[in-house]
């Protein structure tokens, strides 16, 4: 029994690793050409019982320990004109309770974990009838059971439903700060080892410390049309021009935070957010099923990652234990994971709502400190 899974992101390959720990066999396809064929993002926070709990099932939990970073579940939440709301310092000694990873190291530590060609670069997924994948090279290849892992913009999805995923009125700008420490010490002091949160005027900045000593900057305009950068007057194309535009766009900030704005280098990414309607099902098909973003995008609050992470293990636990019965294996996931990651879509649906109101320094404050 032929199991395929489309992506190579975090959930597809934690399903694939944890078939492998239950001795059954899969094949991941993956349109780009290498592991290191793009970047794969900043900094993942991995909860002790979503995705830390995927990766015990997947036999890599103190692989992961090892790579994770304690210190990262710092953070400081500030409004715009420099008031400090919040500072959380983590203990040297605290639990691992949310602490953050590279995504990339998180990847790779799954990429390591599976057998020698269980991953097939190159092979981009255009379609699938007849128990045949068809790619885009014009090969094809055979499948009993196809999992669609293929992200926000998945082609396996419009096997199982006409759903796809509508923008938010959220549009960011990723910035960053290579090698902080050295470059301007100050800032990263002021940062810290963590998360760095300004809230306020439908804007949010989130700077967050990576791994390599890179600080990403995320800065989020809510309330926003799709085609927002369009008419944003932000240059791309010129990174020092679209440094001072977004300096330009943050009128009556304190002068710490757009200074964290100019030291950036001239990678400027901008980010269309959407989302899939939150609660979506369809009904079960014996051969096809999706896990992660393919089947439940949410707003970027944290759960996207760990909800993907425990999709795959859950999967893998079902087909391992109905291992001549896929259909069923199918249905017993698709149950529980359409509950949880309502749920979860749900929560993350209210953060982004918190974010985009006037208010929103003191009324995420609330949030981590009711009452």
């Amino acid at each position: 029994m032929t199991i395929a899974i489309v992506g190579a992101g975090l959930g597809g390959l934690a399903l694939a690793r944890v078939l492998h720990v239950n001795g059954m066999d899969s094949v991941v396809y993956e349109r780009e050409s290498s592991r290191g064929a793009r970047g794969q993002g900043g900094m993942l926070d991995i909860h002790s019982g979503t995705g830390q709990r995927a990766l015990r099932e997947a036999g890599l939990i103190d692989r992961f320990h090892a790579i994770a970073r304690g210190e990262g579940q710092d953070m400081r939440l500030l409004e715009p004109d420099g008031t400090l709301l919040l500072q959380e310092d983590t203990p040297d000694d605290a639990p691992l309770e949310r602490p953050e990873v590279d995504r990339a190291d998180l990847r790779d530590l799954l990429l390591d974990s599976l057998p020698e060609g269980v991953v097939r670069w190159g092979h981009a997924f255009t379609s699938a009838d007849n128990g045949l994948l068809h790619f885009a090279d014009g090969g094809s290849a055979a499948y009993d059971l196809l999992v669609g892992a293929d992200g926000a913009q998945s082609r396996v999805r419009a096997l199982l439903t006409d759903a796809r995923p509508a923008h938010i009125g959220q549009n960011v700008v990723e910035v960053g700060i290579p090698d902080i420490d050295r470059t301007h010490p100050d800032l990263a002091a002021m940062v810290g080892r963590g998360t760095y949160w300004v809230l306020g005027n439908g804007i949010s900045l989130a700077a967050q410390r990576n791994g390599d000593g890179r600080v990403r900057i995320g800065l989020s305009f809510h309330n926003t049309a799709e085609d927002w950068f369009a008419t944003s007057g932000i240059p791309f194309d010129d990174p020092a021009a679209a440094r001072a535009r977004l300096i330009d766009l943050l009128p009556g900030w304190d002068a710490r935070f757009t200074a964290l704005i100019a030291a950036c280098d001239d990678t400027v990414v901008p980010r269309s957010i959407s989302t899939l309607p939150v609660g979506l099902t369809w009904p079960s098909t014996p051969d096809v099923t999706l896990l992660g973003d393919a089947a439940h995008l949410m707003p970027p609050v944290g759960e996207g990652a760990n909800m993907a992470l425990l999709d795959g293990a859950l999967l893998g636990l079902a087909l391992a234990a109905h291992p001549d019965d896929f259909p069923a294996a199918v249905k017993e996931y698709e149950r529980e994971m359409f509950e949880r990651t309502s749920a979860a879509a749900r929560m993350s649906a209210d953060i982004h709502a918190l974010l985009t109101s006037p208010d929103a320094a003191r009324k995420m404050l609330a949030f981590f400190q009711p009452g």
